[in-house]
């Protein structure tokens, strides 16, 4: 299930048609669950285009809330403005193997990478899932992170506990994978700012529904200022918009604000990043040009897209909590499904 089926709305904007970061042409997405006993876990990917990103880069920017985390190659994205791997999310003991997958399958696809040419930049982005999942196990392998690269496709997005989301909790109940996306129109022409998030963040009591309830797991009451936030969110931003790095940058920044409508305040111990990339453009690793043309949004048009990455960030996270089911991890740890609370507050 998902947010709208119990009639939260966030925002006032259209969606894409599938409400989903694939309604971005080009972009794919696949996952790799791995449930075994005290093992809940998994590798999800996200592919700009179906072509040789190492050859045809997309621009890109990275936006850092809040730096509690182990992500790899956010640096040079952060400092070329460009997208050359898949991206890869998983948990924080992963993020190796891979960035490992990552760079073999870039050097399979260009043997010129670190002889003649450049090295490559693997973005790998993570969260602790150590709360349902055995962590220390290392569960996932390079032949994981090849799977969910591979099981990548452009059409419905599995979300909830699924791939990277597998162990993953949010404001105390269980969280994941969640997507969204909306619709803008640009030049006459339908574009689009599609979502993804790898929720595990909040705290327990802290979620604010947008009709104004606060959801809390349990029916416990809300825990006290006391309590820690710790966790993760990591979300990723898509979008055809001609948009140069800078402008996908303060796109990011927004992404932001859809996640303090749900009641986060990027507490110490909680990695935040956004990291946003546009497909409307390439960058062309052999370009031979001295100059080369931009295509750029008119930013006096700008504030619709900051609106658009608000609600879908906070409608990707709704449905990454109502999508996922009432979990048992590690050690019989229970977390409940927001959909569960949903249903049980109807009567």
């Amino acid at each position: 299930m998902r947010a709208r089926d119990f009639g939260l709305v966030c925002g006032t904007l259209p969606t894409g048609a599938g409400n989903a970061i694939t309604d971005v042409p080009g972009v794919r997405v696949g996952h790799q669950t791995i449930r075994d006993g005290e093992v809940n876990t998994g590798v999800t990917a996200i592919l700009p285009h179906d072509g040789n990103l190492f050859r045809s880069k997309v621009p890109a920017a990275v936006h850092v809330i809040n730096g509690f985390g182990k992500s790899v190659g956010l640096v040079q994205v952060e400092e070329l403005g460009s997208l050359e791997t898949p991206i890869l999310l998983t948990n924080t003991l992963s993020v190796a193997d891979c960035a490992k997958t990552l760079i073999r399958q870039a050097i399979a696809a260009n043997p010129d990478i670190g002889r003649t040419t450049s090295t490559v930049n693997p973005v790998v982005c993570e969260c602790n899932d150590g709360v349902l999942n055995d962590i220390q196990a290392f569960a996932v392998s390079e032949a994981d992170a090849l799977a969910a690269l591979h099981a990548a496709d452009g059409g419905v997005v599995a979300e909830g506990a699924v791939g990277a989301g597998t162990g993953m909790v949010c404001f105390g109940f269980k969280g994941g994978i969640g997507t969204a996306s909306r619709r803008l129109v640009i030049d006459g022409e339908d574009r689009h700012i599609g979502v993804l998030v790898l929720s595990n963040f909040g705290r327990s009591g802290d979620l604010m529904l947008p009709d104004g309830t606060r959801a809390t797991p349990d029916k416990r009451p809300v825990l006290p200022v006391e309590e820690t936030e710790k966790g993760s969110i990591i979300v990723i931003v898509a979008t055809d918009l001609p948009a140069d790095y800078r402008q996908l940058g303060r796109i990011a920044k927004r992404a932001g604000a859809g996640i303090a409508r749900l009641g986060a305040f990027w507490g110490n111990g909680s990695g935040d990043i956004v990291l946003a990339f546009g497909t409307a453009s390439r960058i062309d690793h052999d370009e031979t040009r001295d100059s080369v043309p931009s295509a750029m949004l008119n930013e006096a048009r700008i504030d619709r897209a900051f609106q658009a990455v608000a609600e879908a960030t906070q409608e990707a996270i709704l449905n990454s909590l109502c999508a996922a089911d009432t979990f048992q991890g590690r050690e019989r740890t229970v977390k409940q499904s927001l959909a569960a609370w949903l249903m049980a507050r109807r009567g």
